[in-house]
């Protein structure tokens, strides 16, 4: 098929030129004394990223599932209470990695399409009056539905019942897309992946640890060997890691977060949530719903959209990537067939969206899907052509 295939899956995202040529760069000696004159300063601007002056980031070659395990074993022991709540599919991974990890997940079912419900937690956390619970895993932006929960308010929460459980925040589909602020939301593990928002390929988990967390880990007993962070710890202080790093990959990181600071993080979030209301504007125009169920719950890094009953996501798709070279997100688990999702995140602008839009309106018309051809374009444009 002639031209690129178009990508607009919610991660892995475009990984713009600059970062790709940074990244083609001959092996190198990562035991070097020049070495750490990369690295050093790496993780120092790294905590730009995530917000933070008085956490310490980790990068580890591997991925956001990871880094859901490094944030659990390095701060926790077996049989210790951990509260979630399930309302997708990648808090319900979470959930699922924590059980096996030999912790005692304590979770509730939440409808998919609603986010983190925060009069529930605050009813759980002042029934816990013996401190029972030990930390509170917090999906941030459910990349399955399109929902972005407030870690704020979870943090209010932890604060009104004055309770010390440990806060856990799964950013891989926001860091660097939406507004996160590790300090100031009191975050004491923050999680991120690097195909996302930071606009590189797959294979880099990168974590911020508050000081409380990196004192929790001298009393974690969970098992860990090639995720413990008391070995980065050691290696890190000095520039170097303590094991082969993926060169390529810090290379990469190097060049992704200059291009977020020169942007200016604000200004990153103002391009997301105006990409977002681009698609969400097309959505009405099309007469289809979002999979979040209120605008409250709304995602600026991806668009969880419902196909009309009697329809299959799965043909949208199917014909979006082999029609048009196309590619759409699928709906998972228990949205299989019930949506399809577009990705808005990374290095994106108007015009990308636009594109992808006009490819799912084909997608939607081809699948017998009734719409007004070019209503999701025109909607768009017309909202792009008029914010600053």
């Amino acid at each position: 098929m002639a031209g690129r295939n178009h990508l607009f899956v919610p991660g892995p995202t475009n990984v713009p030129d600059s970062i790709l040529n940074a990244m083609h760069v001959p092996m190198e000696d990562h035991r070097s004394p020049t070495f750490p004159d990369l690295v050093k300063p790496l993780l120092e601007d790294l905590k730009k990223i995530f917000k933070t002056e008085w956490g310490q980031t980790f990068i580890f070659p591997a991925t956001g599932t990871a880094g859901w395990e490094i944030a659990l074993t390095n701060t926790l022991s077996p049989g210790d209470k951990v509260l979630s709540y399930r309302f997708g599919q990648f808090s319900h991974l979470w959930i699922e990695a924590g059980k096996r990890l030999g912790l005692d997940v304590q979770y509730e079912e939440v409808p998919w399409g609603e986010g983190y419900p925060l009069d529930r937690l605050q009813a759980a956390l002042a029934a816990d009056t013996k401190h029972e619970i030990k930390a509170i895993l917090a999906c941030h932006n459910e990349t399955a539905t399109g929902v972005t929960s407030d870690i704020g308010g979870i943090r209010a929460a932890l604060h009104a019942a004055d309770h010390p459980a440990l806060l856990y925040v799964d950013g891989v589909s926001s860091i660097g897309s939406i507004d996160f602020r590790m300090d100031e939301w009191g975050v004491d593990v923050a999680v991120t992946g690097s195909q996302k928002g930071l606009m590189l390929p797959a294979g880099g988990a990168m974590l911020a640890f508050s000081q409380k967390a990196l004192e929790a880990r001298y009393t974690a007993r969970c098992k860990r060997s090639f995720l413990d962070i008391a070995d980065q710890i050691s290696n890190n202080e000095q520039g170097y890691f303590p094991y082969t790093p993926s060169t390529p990959m810090l290379h990469g990181l190097r060049k992704s977060i200059d291009l977020l600071l020169e942007e200016g993080l604000d200004n990153v979030f103002a391009r997301h949530r105006c990409l977002a209301q681009g698609v969400r504007k097309a959505v009405d125009a099309w007469g289809l719903t979002l999979c979040a169920k209120e605008p409250k719950w709304y995602s600026n890094s991806v668009s969880a959209i419902v196909v009309p009953e009697g329809f299959d996501a799965v043909d949208v798709i199917s014909t979006a990537y082999h029609k048009y070279n196309l590619s759409l997100g699928a709906g998972l688990t228990e949205v299989a067939g019930k949506v399809f999702r577009i990705g808005h995140m990374g290095d994106l602008n108007e015009v990308s969206l636009l594109g992808a839009i006009a490819g799912t309106e084909m997608a939607l018309l081809d699948s017998g899907i009734t719409i007004e051809p070019g209503s999701g374009v025109g909607a768009a444009l017309e909202h792009y052509r008029t914010v600053p």
